[in-house]
């Protein structure tokens, strides 16, 4: 079963650079399939495994994307993503 959700990205630069590369590592620790779509500016869903299509989406601060994850670990991949955007991506103390 396909699971989603939809959040706000509140980080300064969006989802590029630092925060990118710490959402794609996040991402590949799971065996889902995981997707990513920038829902503010209606874009395609692109592999959330991929710094390519992270970086390409073009996700910047306040912009709401849909995390789409289907597979074994969906619901954790989704809980721990979310975290990790509620966080601002800081690592846990």
């Amino acid at each position: 079963m396909t699971k989603s959700l939809e959040i706000t990205i509140h980080h300064k630069v969006g989802l590029h650079a630092r925060p990118a590369a710490l959402f794609v590592k996040t991402a590949s620790n799971f065996t889902s399939q995981i997707t990513v779509e920038n829902v503010s500016n209606k874009s395609d869903p692109v592999n959330a495994k991929s710094i390519l299509d992270i970086l390409t989406s073009g996700v910047q601060m306040n912009d709401r994307i849909r995390i789409t994850a289907e597979g074994e670990d969906e619901e954790k991949a989704l809980a721990v993503l979310r975290d990790l955007i509620e966080r601002n991506f800081k690592q846990p103390a």
